[in-house]
């Protein structure tokens, strides 16, 4: 292995990681807030195959598409091996939060057999409860730690019987699955 692979590989698992922790900023702090007229249409019932939120996917591509080119035209040494390595860890990041995102948690992909990794699984339900509180976790793929994290918190302020309580509690409104559209039932229309 040569030196640029390391650089690429050691920039690429730094941008990776990075992606994730700014994604959780952005979501939080501003999808949530000053563009909340965008982002709405993703906590909304999807009509067709797009809504307005999938724009601010690209925001990040011409970033990563820079960096690339840069690491493949610029100018030798440590900043365009970096640069390069970068670029691939946003690519990475990118379409891991594609496939895991639309695909796993919002159907929107055919790669339902994800679920089957466990890790996965409390990734795609952690952002379940995001979506029936509005709240966090914000970020995708530490989601579950940051539920735990809460939860942790939250037992250790909490008095000896709340265990037995959370026990208790109905699932979340997004663990509930309504039955199909050609399943569901109408309710009788009432003789006037």
């Amino acid at each position: 292995m040569t030196l640029s692979h390391a650089i690429w590989i050691v920039t690429a698992l730094a941008a990776f990681a990075a992606m994730e922790g700014w994604a959780a900023l952005l979501h939080g702090r501003v999808w949530h807030h000053a563009l909340w007229s965008i982002h709405r249409s993703h906590h909304a019932r999807r009509r067709g195959l797009f809504e307005r939120n999938d724009a601010l996917s690209f925001l990040h591509a011409p970033v990563a598409i820079a960096l690339i080119l840069y690491g493949c035209m610029g100018a030798p040494g440590f900043l365009r091996e970096a640069a390069f390595g970068f670029g691939l860890g946003m690519t990475a990041f990118g379409f891991a939060y594609v496939v895991v995102h639309d695909g796993l948690v919002h159907r929107r992909l055919p790669v339902s057999g994800l679920a089957r990794v466990p890790y996965l699984a409390r990734v795609r339900d952690a952002h379940r409860v995001h979506h029936s509180t509005g709240g966090a976790p914000y970020g995708l793929f530490l989601g579950p730690l940051v539920l735990a994290r809460r939860a942790a918190a939250g037992a250790a302020a909490a008095p000896a019987a709340a265990p037995f309580q959370a026990a208790a509690a109905a699932p979340p409104r997004s663990a509930r699955r309504r039955a199909p559209r050609s399943v569901r039932r109408r309710a009788p229309q009432r003789a006037r």
